[in-house]
C-alpha cells in the first residue's frame, strides 16, 4: 500500500490487455480535444507497477482506469466517454474533481462570519457540486512528476473571489499519482486567503464488471458505517444522525447493493445518501467501504480520513447518455462511493465543519484500492 504520509486518494489498477509485471513506469500525454474557444484539453497516461489511469486537464476528470480481473484479463472499469465531445455535451459528473463544495448546499445560502452568501441553484432549488462552472468544467495547470515510488501528475489552479459565489482565493492543488505497487494516489490541499466553505471529493463512476457490465446491482458491498445522515425528498441532510440497523441502508455486513434498493425510495429510487464512517483509534487510515463483484472477481477497498462517504447508485442514468463501447448508461451501470464531509455543513453547526480559514492548509487522503478474489 501507499505510504500514509500523503495525502490524497489511493487506487490500485491494471493497466490495459497487459499483464501486471508487463508494463514499465511512464508518463505520456497527448492532445485529448479543444474547447469551443480553442483552448487545448490535454489526457496524461499514467503507467507504473503494471497499471495505467488516464486523466484529463478538463475537470481532472479521471477517463479510464483498467484493473485485472480473477483471470488476470484487464477491462476498464469507470463510465465515461474516449472523446471529449461526450464531456462537453454535458454528463453527470463522470469522475471529475468537485468542488469548491461537493455534495448539496441548501437553496444554495449559506451564512459566514455574518454574512450571507448566495450560490448558484443547479439542482432544484438547491446548489450542487460546486455550481454551474465548478472545479469539474474548468481547465487545470498541469505538472509530470516523478518520485521514487510514483509517477503522476499535478494539477493547480487558482478559484478567484466570487467564483460561482465563494468568498475568498483560493488556491488547490490536486495530485494523481501511479506507484510501483499499483496504485492510484489522489493528493488534495487548499489554502484561502479569506474564510470559505470547501468540500472536494472526485466523482467516479465504478463498474467493476468492465465497459460492458451493465448493472452493479449484483455488487456486493460493505460499508464501515453504522449510521447516515438522512435527507428530505430534495436530498437535504435533515440535521439527524440515524442509525442504519434494521434497515435497507444497513450494510455493515457484506450484501448485494441491490438487494434492498427498492425499499430505499427516491425519486429516481436508489442510493444516494452520506455514511458516518465509524472512526477508528490509532494510526492508519480507517476503512469505509469494500465492494466485490462476483462475476469477475474483481475488488475495491476505500479508506478514507473523511468523516463521510457518499454512496450512490447511479440512479439518475436513464440510458440517454451513450459512453465507452457504445453502451447507453442505464440505470444503476454505475455506483459512485465520494469521501467527503456531510453535505450541507455550513448550515448545520452540529456536522464537522467544512470551513478553511487564512493560515490553515486542507488536506484529505482517500484510497482506493483494487484487487480480485476467487
Amino acid at each position: 500500500m501507499y505510504h500514509l504520509r500523503l495525502l490524497g486518494i489511493v487506487i490500485v489498477f491494471g493497466a490495459a490487455m497487459v499483464r501486471a509485471d508487463d508494463a514499465k513506469s511512464s508518463i505520456t500525454k497527448r492532445e485529448f480535444g479543444r474547447m469551443p474557444n480553442g483552448d487545448i484539453v490535454e489526457i496524461y497516461s499514467l503507467t507504473n507497477g503494471g497499471i495505467t489511469v488516464k486523466v484529463i486537464t478538463l475537470g481532472g476528470i479521471i477517463t479510464e482506469i483498467h484493473a485485472p480481473d480473477r483471470n488476470g484479463t484487464h477491462d476498464d472499469v469507470v463510465l465515461g466517454f474516449y472523446k471529449l465531445d461526450g464531456y462537453l455535451k454535458g454528463h453527470p459528473y463522470f469522475g471529475c474533481i468537485t468542488g469548491r463544495y461537493c455534495n448539496r448546499i441548501a437553496q444554495g445560502k449559506f451564512v459566514l462570519e455574518g454574512k450571507e452568501y448566495q450560490l448558484a441553484k443547479n439542482n432544484g432549488p438547491h446548489h450542487l457540486h460546486g455550481g454551474n462552472v465548478g472545479f469539474d468544467k474548468v481547465i487545470w495547470n498541469p505538472k509530470e512528476i516523478r518520485r521514487d515510488d510514483s509517477v503522476g501528475i499535478e494539477l493547480t489552479r487558482r478559484s478567484p473571489d466570487g467564483e460561482e459565489g465563494y468568498p475568498g482565493n483560493l488556491d488547490v492543488t490536486v495530485r494523481y499519482l501511479v506507484t510501483g505497487t499499483s496504485e492510484l494516489v489522489i493528493e488534495y490541499e487548499a489554502t484561502t486567503d479569506k474564510a470559505t466553505p470547501l468540500n472536494l471529493t472526485n466523482h467516479t463512476y465504478f463498474n467493476l464488471g468492465g465497459i460492458r457490465g451493465g448493472s452493479i446491482l449484483h455488487h456486493e458491498l460493505m460499508l464501515n458505517a453504522s449510521s447516515i445522515t438522512p435527507t428530505d425528498e430534495t436530498l437535504i441532510p435533515t440535521g439527524k444522525i440515524q442509525p442504519v440497523k434494521g434497515t435497507p441502508f444497513d450494510f455493515t455486513e457484506f450484501k448485494a447493493i441491490g438487494k434492498e434498493i427498492d425499499k430505499v425510495g427516491g425519486n429516481p429510487s436508489g442510493y444516494d445518501v452520506n455514511y458516518v464512517i465509524n472512526r477508528q483509534e490509532g494510526p492508519g487510515i480507517p476503512l469505509a467501504a469494500k465492494v466485490r463483484d462476483p462475476k469477475t472477481g474483481r475488488t475495491l477497498e476505500v479508506y478514507t480520513t473523511e468523516p463521510g462517504i457518499q454512496l450512490y447508485t447511479g440512479n439518475f442514468l436513464d440510458g440517454t447518455i451513450v459512453g465507452k463501447g457504445n453502451v447507453s448508461y442505464q440505470k444503476h451501470f454505475g455506483f459512485c462511493l465520494e469521501t467527503q464531509h456531510f453535505p450541507d455543513s455550513p448550515n448545520h453547526p452540529d456536522f464537522p465543519s467544512t470551513i478553511l480559514r487564512p493560515g490553515h492548509k486542507f488536506q484529505s487522503t482517500t484510497i482506493y484500492k483494487f484487487g480480485t478474489t476467487k
